[in-house]
């Protein structure tokens, strides 16, 4: 059996700690304005959030004012949860793209203006799974389900460092990519410039000799 260092445990927990990305937000939005917040996930990765809008007046209702429409859309804007005119809600998908997740928050328009305070809890990967509901299903115990819980924090770290490093490689192909053009763009530019320069001359010297100065 291999025996953890207390240095070893450290980077584990941080590693742990990192790949469950957990977004618990209070925000206040102005009516008329548009507040988004963006979660950058990996593909096939659950991701849950719940939202309400706080009420300032309890124990009265919330005012009719109080409401938001809410949409969650991917990198490259397929919409995965919409809701209209809403106090609270949430959402739960399993996401098929990586990139960048938006979560926008429009407030409507009143006279005079209106500002609510919203909760916002955004879970992704293994904080998103409903591990009470799994206890229930396999009828395991706590010691099984702490296990559980650990093997799905190490696969999703090994997840997240594939992820990692193919968002390396794209970022390295890109700056390969943007130096060839680079380089490109240059010889062209002193190309240019020489022609230019050439041309020049050969202006000159043909003024000079029309002039009979050479």
């Amino acid at each position: 059996m291999k025996i953890l260092t207390s240095k070893s445990l450290f980077m584990f927990l941080i590693l742990m700690f990192f790949s469950m990305k957990i977004h618990s937000l209070q925000f206040e939005v102005l009516s008329g304005r548009t507040k988004c917040i963006a979660e950058d996930i990996k593909s096939h990765s659950m991701t849950v959030g719940k939202y309400h809008i706080v009420n300032p007046n309890e124990p009265h209702p919330l005012p009719d004012t109080h409401k938001v429409t809410i949409r969650v859309t991917s990198t490259h804007g397929n919409t995965f949860h919409y809701a209209d005119n809403v106090h609270e809600g949430h959402f739960a998908f399993e996401t098929t793209e990586a990139g960048d997740y938006m979560t926008c928050f429009y407030a409507a328009d009143h006279k005079p203006p209106v500002t609510m305070t919203i909760n916002f809890d955004w879970k992704s990967g293994v904080a998103a799974k409903d591990w009470t509901n799994v206890a229930k299903k396999g009828s395991v115990d706590l010691m099984e389900l702490e296990l559980k819980k650990m093997y799905e924090h190490v696969k999703n770290i090994h997840d997240e460092m594939f992820y990692l490093r193919e968002r390396e490689e794209e970022m390295q192909e890109l700056n390969r990519s943007t130096n060839s053009k680079m380089a490109w763009m240059t010889g062209l530019s002193i190309c240019v410039c020489l022609s230019v320069a050439g041309l020049q001359l050969w202006h000159l010297k043909t003024f000079f000799e029309k002039k009979k100065l050479i």
